[in-house]
């Protein structure tokens, strides 16, 4: 893999929400290898290895014209390019490494298929379906909760460690070890394991495949 783009919005208004997810994920692989991040044509860039890290300096939806440029500059094929973003038909807690298929109603991955095609590797960090009353806009460009924080880090880090082995083994490898993970799951061997939780694994996994359209924000 040659370019791995963290998919966001740039700026401190939108910094640490969900739709920022990508972000957050490429930052911390960067910070483990010792890279930082410095402005560049299209957005921040920093270096790790032969691998270009990319925040795309253009709103969500127009991602794909700062990735794009950096490949197009750099003789970056389709093929060793990964995408990291956010995705509402994960909860939290899971994510999917996956080439190709389509957008699954996330913008910025719909800008970069318009691009530059399908077949580049996508790692999707579930943010889940916004709750009753909220609008997925207002739930993609919300922060955080409190209570979520010990949660997200752990996400956070297991992304970057999927990231790492997208890299150094190869997508079908890393989908392999890091699909079926859910850091939301109890302990199996809990007596107080709750009734339904051991289907709720499958059932995202489920949703995570299909390709159905989703709300995303504009921005």
């Amino acid at each position: 893999m040659r370019l791995i783009a963290g998919l966001g919005n740039p700026g401190p208004r939108y910094a640490g929400t969900r739709h920022n997810a990508g972000f957050l994920v490429v930052e911390a692989w960067a910070r483990r290898h010792g890279a930082t991040f410095r402005p560049g044509r299209n957005g921040p860039e920093a270096r790790v290895g032969r691998c270009r890290v990319l925040e795309p300096d253009g709103f969500m939806n127009r991602s794909g014209a700062a990735i794009q440029a950096v490949a197009t500059r750099n003789g970056i094929g389709i093929d060793e390019i990964v995408v990291v973003h956010d995705d509402l038909d994960l909860p939290l807690g899971r994510m999917r490494v996956r080439t190709g298929g389509g957008a699954g109603g996330q913008k910025g991955v719909r800008d970069v298929i318009d691009r530059l095609g399908a077949d580049f590797v996508r790692l999707k960090v579930g943010i889940g379906r916004p709750p009753a009353r909220w609008t997925t806009e207002h739930w993609v460009l919300s922060r955080f909760r409190d209570d979520e924080q010990e949660l997200l880090d752990a996400v956070v880090e297991t992304a970057a460690d999927a990231l790492e082995a997208v890299v150094q083994d190869g997508p079908e490898a890393a989908a392999n070890r890091f699909n079926g993970i859910d850091l939301l799951a109890p302990d199996p061997t809990s007596e107080t394991r709750r009734e339904g939780d051991a289907t709720t694994g499958d059932a995202a996994a489920a949703d995570a495949d299909s390709d159905r359209p989703s709300e995303a924000s504009e921005e």
